[in-house]
C-alpha cells in the first residue's frame, strides 16, 4: 500500500490530482480559514460564504456537501485511464475486476479502523464510513466499465436513480422514519452515525454509485482521442450544466439531501463536478497553466493519506509545538485565523516530506 513512484513518468492528467487537492484541501482545513476570514470582516457577504463551509441539516445545499461526492468523482474519472493501462501490461479483465473487488474490500477495512474499528467494541462499533461508501460505489461503476458499454451503463446509472427515487418513497421524510434509516437498523451491526441514521448507510450507498459512474463518463471523455481538447472541455461544461439543471428541477419532488443522498442531490452535485472538472482540466491540462498546482498536487497524490493522518496524528499539537509561539505576537482579532491557517500548514508540511520523499500511500 505504502509505495513509491515515479511523478514524471505517470500517465494520469495533472487536473486530476490538482482537483483532488483542491478537494481535500477544505478536509484538513480550508473551510476553517475562510471562515475565520469570514469572521474578522462580518457583512451579509462574509456571513453567507461561511454558511456554505458548514453542512445543511437536511434537505439543501452548500459547498461543503459538495466535497464527499467531488471525490468519489474524481475517484471515477482516474479508472477508465487506469483501467487502459492495466490492459496495455497485459493485465487480464479477471484480474483487473479482482483488484477492484481488493480495492473495495481495503477501503471498507480502512473505513472501520477509521472508526474505531480496531477496539472490538461490537456494539459501539460504526461499520458505516465514507471510505466505505467511497470502495462500494467506485467498485460497482468500476465494474460496470469491465462489462458494458457506455450506452448500457448510462441506462444503468439513470435506472439506479429513479429506482431509489421509488424507494424513498417507502418512508417519510423524518431522519428517522425515512425507509434509508428504517432499512440501516433493521440491517446494520454496531452503532449509526446518528444513533437511529446513518449519513453513509448501506442503503443511501446505492445511488452513490450513480456518482461513482458520472466521474468514470468524464474519465471516458476526456480520454477520447477523437476529440479535441477544447471540444472535450466544452462536453463537460455541457453535461454539468445540464446534471445542474436537472437536479434543480428535480428538487421540486424529491429534495436535495446529502444524508439520504437523494437521486436529485446525485444530479445537482454531479453537475457542480463536471463544471469543476473541467475548469480544471481547461487550465490545467488544455492551457497549462500550471505553476499554482503544486500546493494540490502535493495534497492530491497523497489524498488517503490527509483523511487517514488526521485520525491517527494528532496535529495540532504539532501545530503548537511549530507555530504556537509565533501565533501568540498577533493581535487577538488574528489569532483564530493564523490558528486555522497553521494547522492547514502543519499537515501540508507533513504531505510534502512524503512527496519529497516519493512515498504515497495508495489503495
Amino acid at each position: 500500500m505504502a509505495d513509491k513512484i515515479n511523478n514524471e513518468k505517470s500517465p494520469r492528467l495533472m487536473s486530476i490530482d490538482t482537483l483532488r487537492g483542491f478537494d481535500m484541501f477544505f478536509i484538513m482545513g480550508g473551510g476553517m480559514i475562510i471562515k475565520a476570514l469570514c469572521s474578522l470582516y462580518p457583512s451579509t457577504f462574509s456571513s453567507a460564504i461561511a454558511k456554505q463551509m458548514q453542512h445543511v441539516k437536511w434537505d439543501g445545499f452548500a459547498f461543503e456537501d459538495m466535497i464527499f461526492p467531488l471525490f468519489l468523482f474524481i475517484a471515477g474519472i482516474s479508472f477508465p485511464f487506469s483501467y487502459a493501462k492495466s490492459l496495455s501490461k497485459g493485465v487480464s479483465v479477471a484480474k483487473v475486476r479482482l483488484n477492484i473487488i481488493k480495492r473495495a474490500l481495503i477501503l471498507i477495512l480502512l473505513g472501520v479502523i477509521y472508526n474505531n474499528g480496531i477496539r472490538f467494541d461490537i456494539d459501539n462499533m460504526r461499520f458505516c464510513s465514507v471510505l466505505g461508501r467511497i470502495g462500494i460505489a467506485w467498485a460497482f461503476g468500476a465494474m460496470f466499465f469491465t462489462m458494458f458499454s457506455t450506452r448500457i451503463r448510462i441506462a444503468i446509472a439513470i435506472s439506479i436513480l429513479l429506482a431509489y427515487w421509488g424507494i424513498l418513497q417507502l418512508g417519510d421524510w423524518t431522519l428517522q422514519g425515512n425507509i434509508v434509516a428504517v432499512v440501516d437498523r433493521a440491517v446494520m451491526l454496531g452503532r449509526l452515525h446518528e444513533k437511529v441514521f446513518d449519513p453513509e448507510g448501506l442503503l443511501s450507498a446505492l445511488p452513490a454509485i450513480s456518482t461513482a459512474m458520472l466521474g468514470i463518463f468524464a474519465g471516458e471523455l476526456v480520454k477520447d482521442s477523437k476529440l479535441t481538447e477544447n471540444k472535450k472541455v466544452l462536453t463537460l461544461v455541457g453535461i454539468g450544466a445540464g446534471l445542474v439543471a436537472v437536479g434543480l428541477l428535480w428538487d421540486c419532488v424529491l429534495p436535495i439531501n446529502k444524508k439520504l443522498w437523494t437521486s436529485s442531490y446525485v444530479c445537482f452535485a454531479g453537475g457542480l463536478s463536471y463544471l469543476f472538472f473541467a475548469l480544471f482540466y481547461w487550465v490545467v491540462d488544455v492551457l497549462k497553466f500550471r505553476k499554482w498546482t503544486f500546493f494540490f498536487i502535493v495534497i492530491g497524490m497523497n489524498s488517503i493519506t490527509v483523511y487517514l493522518a488526521q485520525k491517527l496524528i494528532y496535529f495540532p499539537k504539532t501545530k503548537e509545538f511549530l507555530f504556537g509561539g509565533t501565533i501568540k505576537l498577533l493581535p487577538v482579532e488574528y489569532q483564530a485565523t493564523a490558528s486555522a491557517f497553521c494547522y492547514m500548514l502543519t499537515i501540508w508540511l507533513f504531505l510534502y516530506i512524503l512527496y519529497r520523499k516519493n512515498i504515497f500511500l495508495k489503495v
